[in-house]
């Protein structure tokens, strides 16, 4: 039930910001697609932000990043505002 916290709260944020993101059914990451089609560089752009964010391509999923939400609940709230940040890099 923890992770299920942590999952919902990043997975509606992330939606909410216009991010397309894969639900996660269980497991402890989440997939979602990147804004621009080189996920390699959307994660060294999300670096900027302090978000390290694994490329997708590193698993096959090209064009998607994994997160993962097995941390902290307050590490995702506080995580938030840099999503948001980057978000508005791509608007």
């Amino acid at each position: 039930s923890i992770y299920d916290t942590n999952r919902t709260l990043l997975y509606d944020k992330l939606t909410s910001l216009g991010f397309e993101c894969v639900k996660p059914q269980g497991a402890f990451y989440l997939w979602m697609k990147t804004a621009e089609p080189d996920d390699v560089a959307f994660a060294t752009k999300a670096k900027e932000f302090n978000l390290l964010l694994v490329p997708g391509s590193t698993f096959g999923g090209p064009g998607y990043v994994r997160i993962a939400y097995c941390v902290d609940y307050d590490m995702i709230k506080r995580s938030l505002p840099a999503f948001e940040k980057l978000a508005a890099c791509y608007r």
